[in-house]
């Protein structure tokens, strides 16, 4: 959870206080429409004209982010492009402004960290977006047509909720439909827990770190073949344990 220290209108970026008095870049392509600080009547009118904008012609044949075509632009994006067009940073986004960034690319020398507010939590066997409405997808890296098949009928019974993303992983091409459902209930319940802690914190504050050690090892290896893990150190057993929860 950051707070916006800066608006840069000649880099159409901001720089953002995410903790430990550290300053990350956010560019303005990187900022979800629902951090524009609009009026409603503004915002409901520019929806209006994108969904006018579908109904008159679509864009087929595009290319996703997963490498599936796609019939016609996902709506938020349609809405993501005009407010773009329409706006620039320093019309929509303030100093000292909340919003919740997902590190990137860490700093590296000088250069402070990357930033974004779409965000995308990984899974053994899946990935939630939480805020793109993309629909579903298969990894590009997938190539066999059973295997695709098979994972898009049971992406398709998963009922991503409106305005989310998901996105089943390589690691995912050979596993089950139970298995790739729970996967899913898990990030679900992750992104609910991220919901709660941010709502009980103050920026800038960590909610969730990802590349924590114990809980990649548990998530990667963990199945039901397991009789149990033994984890070294208090420290790392709460970490396991708590994880184990979820």
């Amino acid at each position: 959870l950051a707070k916006v220290t800066r608006v840069e209108p000649s880099l159409q970026a901001a720089f953002i206080e995410y903790g430990g008095n550290r300053h990350g870049f956010l560019a303005f392509n990187e900022i979800h429409p629902d951090y524009y600080q609009i009026p409603v009547a503004d915002r409901e009118a520019i929806m209006a004209e994108a969904q006018s904008d579908d109904d008159d012609h679509d864009d087929l044949g595009r290319e996703s982010d997963d490498g599936e075509a796609e019939g016609g632009l996902a709506e938020e994006e349609r809405l993501k492009r005009r407010l773009m067009r329409r706006y620039k940073i320093q019309d929509v986004i303030k100093r000292r402004q909340v919003m919740l960034v997902q590190v990137v690319k860490d700093e590296r020398g000088g250069k402070g960290a990357a930033l974004t507010t779409w965000l995308s939590l990984a899974g053994r066997y899946c990935v939630l977006m939480p805020n793109t409405g993309k629909g579903g997808g298969i990894s590009r890296k997938i190539t066999q047509a059973t295997d695709r098949k098979r994972l898009k009928a049971a992406a398709a019974a998963l009922d991503v909720p409106r305005g989310m993303g998901l996105i089943i992983r390589t690691a995912g091409a050979k596993r089950t439909k139970a298995e790739i459902r729970r996967d899913y209930e898990y990030l679900l319940r992750l992104w609910e827990t991220i919901r709660e802690t941010t709502l009980k914190s103050n920026a800038p504050s960590i909610i969730y770190e990802e590349e924590n050690l114990v809980r990649r090892a548990v998530r990667d290896m963990f199945d039901k073949d397991f009789d149990g893990i033994q984890v070294e150190g208090v420290e790392g057993f709460k970490e396991a344990r708590d994880f184990m929860r979820v």
